[in-house]
């Protein structure tokens, strides 16, 4: 299951630099994570700092 990105995100780009296939983008008020290209390690949620991340529903 693909990841999100959630409100509290802080536009601080740590996720973007973890993710090893480049899933996750710079939008107009947060990062995104582009779920087709998401193959939900977690490595982006373990390295936010406000918990902004989660598994997808």
């Amino acid at each position: 299951m693909a990841y999100k990105i959630g409100s509290d995100c802080i536009s601080c780009g740590s996720c973007a630099e973890q993710c090893p296939v480049n899933a996750i983008s710079e939008g107009d008020t947060q990062y995104n994570i582009n779920p087709d290209e998401c193959i939900s390690c977690g490595s982006c949620a373990e390295q936010c700092p406000v918990s902004a991340i989660s598994e997808a529903e």
